[in-house]
């Protein structure tokens, strides 16, 4: 296994995140236990999670998952760099949702005994909150971090100049501030690359791609297309609206003798800017065929090659849309 400093810290994290968003709804909690275990033996040491994964609103039935899996021991949670978020909906009463205080405090203590851990070693925000102040936000995380329950900040699906905002006014509180951001990103997603990714290199942060594969797009679909959720309607319909792009890009891959889940993985990997893709695998066998990614290496020509096919949008804000 690789490994890599989460952005400007001194924190080593594994060069894949192992995201558990499918524990709990499409994996069993015996498959999800098998999963953990195997990251584990292949070194991944970054694990992803949120309040609301699991299907059910309120119950964080993927944290007890993952907390149930830490509470057989064999130092599984002292092994594992745990991230999770706080945002979304945790019931229907006023204050069980956002960016409050009040819902940061309640959300951190219902993740911590879901999770069955003392601490959270990177605690997301998973979407920016409008209606709270950035003031009230970092006092909150202040504390937090002073009663040793978080130790790092991150951010999920910001803008540049939300990133920019949240840490000067962090830098204004001589608090560290954001370290990470996990952004939709992929060959076929390349939004971000416009002010995201600038604001990320400025402020040193590490950059968690989730999504990498497109929702199965960039797997190899043509090929499978029939199989699973790919021969939903909606899938089916992404897939005729991208053919062209995904008859070239198979062939690329066919041609370099390279599956295109690993392709799509390392052309993240190639970036110096991402920290670690998140791998959501469903199953063991899922799971096992992400590592290649690793030790492929792109060529100068096939970089080029993915630009033409994907082209994104044109670089870096604003000189990818003005003289």
């Amino acid at each position: 296994m690789q490994y890599t400093h989460l952005g400007r810290t001194g924190l080593s994290v594994s060069r894949l995140c192992l995201g558990t968003m499918n524990f709990g709804t499409q994996t069993s909690e015996e498959d999800a236990f098998k999963i953990m275990d195997e990251a584990l033996e292949q070194g991944i040491n970054f694990f992803d999670s949120a309040n609301v994964y699991g299907g059910k609103t309120g119950e964080g039935i993927t944290e007890q998952i993952v907390g149930r899996w830490f509470a057989q021991g064999g130092g599984r949670r002292d092994k594992v760099v745990l991230a999770t978020k706080v945002y979304g909906n945790m019931g229907s009463w006023p204050n069980f949702s956002k960016l409050s205080a009040v819902n940061i405090k309640r959300a951190v203590e219902g993740s911590l005994k879901r999770l069955q851990t003392d601490h959270i070693d990177l605690y997301q925000m998973h979407h920016v909150d409008r209606y709270t102040p950035w003031e009230e936000i970092w006092q909150a995380m202040e504390q937090l971090v002073r009663e040793g329950k978080i130790v790092y900040v991150g951010s999920s699906n910001f803008a540049g100049w939300h990133i920019a905002r949240a840490n000067e006014i962090a830098k204004s509180r001589h608090f560290l501030g954001l370290v990470s951001e996990q952004s939709l990103y992929n060959l076929n997603a390349r939004m971000i690359e416009l002010e995201v990714i600038p604001a990320c290199e400025d402020y040193g942060l590490g950059l968690i791609p989730w999504s990498p594969l497109g929702g199965g797009l960039l797997g190899g679909v043509l090929k499978k297309q029939s199989e699973g959720r790919r021969s939903q309607e909606r899938m089916q319909k992404t897939i005729e609206q991208n053919r062209e792009k995904l008859e070239a890009y198979e062939k690329l891959c066919a041609d370099l003798g390279e599956e295109p889940a690993d392709v799509a993985l390392a052309w993240l990997l190639s970036n110096p800017v991402v920290t670690a893709p998140i791998i959501g695998p469903r199953s063991s066998d899922q799971f096992g065929g992400s590592l290649h990614a690793l030790d492929l290496k792109l060529s100068e020509e096939t970089m080029k090659n993915l630009d033409q096919i994907f082209p994104g949008p044109g670089g870096k804000a604003p000189e990818a849309y003005a003289w």
